[in-house]
């Protein structure tokens, strides 16, 4: 990864990918609370992936499906790739991870349960920068 990467972005993926979401979303929202540019909505889109996630293994399918909305709005812009990240990809995954709730019918069904082999990883999707 190029050097210019900070750590805490390395970390936040770390932390999403170990199912950590809500101390992922902590050290994503320490980042975009310092980030003036372009990537301040990538980085919200990340936060608001992983509370997403969060909300969805607590069974808060409502809240769940708002970040889930929320976070493609802000991620689908910074498609292909932004800091490394296929976010083409994430997006296809987390789109897979919500699929049963994306199709449910009549609101919420409470026998919806998150997946835990459809959870996205981030890892697996970073590329060298340039």
């Amino acid at each position: 990864m190029d050097d210019a990467i900070d750590p805490r972005y390395l970390e936040g993926i770390r932390l999403f990918d170990a199912e950590e979401f809500f101390a992922c979303h902590d050290v994503f929202e320490e980042l975009w609370a310092e980030t003036l540019d372009e990537r301040r909505e990538f980085y919200q889109g990340l936060i608001h992936a992983a509370v997403a996630l969060h909300h969805f293994e607590e069974t808060n399918l409502g809240g769940a499906m708002r970040m889930y909305r929320s976070a493609r709005r802000y991620l689908t812009p910074y498609q292909p790739t932004t800091l490394g990240l296929r976010v083409d990809l994430f997006l296809d995954r987390f789109r897979e991870c919500f699929a049963e709730l994306l199709e449910a019918r009549d609101g919420y069904p409470e026998q919806i349960e998150l997946d835990r082999s459809r959870l996205p990883k981030l890892s697996p999707l970073l590329q060298e920068t340039e």
